[in-house]
């Protein structure tokens, strides 16, 4: 089943996505409350809302599906780890894949409050020359819970969602040579949607360890850049899940995404791997498409950004210790 988020005629609506388009649910009704009401009751209002009078897609304006508590960002692809590295460290083959990215999954926080929708505009952020897509997948969970183990991680999920984690590469470039961040780099837009597919549509896709094989594509203006299979990350979203409760606690409606895609699932790793810049960064009037097996297709169109003054950088440190 779909659950999506969208405005029509000014009103904000959620409901599900059917045949004939989309059906909302009682007015104040939003997916982030069926999410947390647990999978088996969704699925059942869900089916009483596909009786309700549909509206036509193309007359709405997709939102992201839910807003949720928290979205952390995973980087599951070691092709994608491995190219990106070449970026920042050269493409002459000394550059790896860092031994601590094999022993446990990492991952980042990054800002809730910047979700875009499937088709909204992305405005470049101020300072930002070097623009990037990351082309991935987001799992939602659907419970709560503290240091799952990993069948608890797997029955915690709801569904799946497209995301694309928008980069700023020159920016992040420069806050991750402090050891920390991404932060600036990346809190400007998130793409997620378009709509919240529930994750008993993926039964038949999913193999004996738990990976998702579905087929992952990015264009940039028609021109196909990159595709991936979901299933080759280096861990299954349960593990995933598992981690990110380890010691601490996740909740119902949280974010995880995947990580970007290998094979060009993001301009930065195609950089390190062909030692130049090609593709070019994106520019405004490039659209972002990308199409995820199962669950669907978003697009985005590249804007420009609003002009901000200089960074003033640090003052010369005090030396009064009085």
């Amino acid at each position: 089943m779909r659950f999506a988020s969208w405005i029509s005629a000014g009103v904000t609506k959620a409901g599900v996505v059917g045949d004939h388009g989309l059906h909302a649910f009682d007015p104040g009704v939003s997916v982030l409350d069926v999410v947390r009401s647990g999978l088996p009751t969704a699925l059942r209002l869900g089916e009483q809302t596909l009786h309700r009078p549909a509206e036509p897609l193309e007359r709405a304006r997709l939102l992201p599906p839910l807003q949720p508590p928290s979205v952390r960002d995973f980087v599951a692809f070691e092709e994608h780890v491995e190219g990106v590295v070449r970026s920042v460290g050269g493409s002459d083959g000394t550059a790896v894949v860092p031994e601590e990215w094999y022993q446990a999954p990492t991952f980042y926080f990054t800002n809730p409050y910047a979700l875009i929708g499937a088709e909204d505009d992305v405005a470049v952020p101020p300072g930002c020359s070097l623009l990037d897509f990351e082309l991935e997948v987001a799992a939602v969970l659907g419970v709560s819970g503290s240091s799952l183990s990993v069948p608890q991680a797997r029955e915690a999920i709801f569904g799946y969602t497209v995301m694309n984690d928008w980069s700023a590469r020159d920016l992040q470039r420069r806050e991750m040579r402090v050891n920390l961040g991404p932060a600036k780099g990346k809190d400007f837009a998130t793409t997620l949607g378009p709509w919240l597919v529930t994750a008993d549509e993926f039964e038949d896709r999913t193999d004996s360890e738990g990976f998702l094989n579905l087929k992952m594509q990015v264009w940039v203006n028609d021109e196909l850049v990159g595709e991936d299979l979901l299933a080759n990350m280096g861990w299954p979203f349960a593990e995933l899940v598992a981690y990110a409760s380890r010691g601490s606690q996740v909740c119902a409606g949280d974010v995880l995404g995947s990580g970007t895609s290998g094979n060009g699932g993001c301009l930065a790793e195609l950089w390190g791997r062909r030692g130049a810049q090609e593709p070019a960064p994106l520019k405004p009037g490039d659209l972002v498409r990308m199409s995820v097996e199962g669950i669907g297709t978003i697009a985005n169109r590249v804007v420009p950004g609003i002009s901000l003054p200089p960074i003033a950088p640090a003052r010369p440190r005090p030396r009064n210790r009085r």
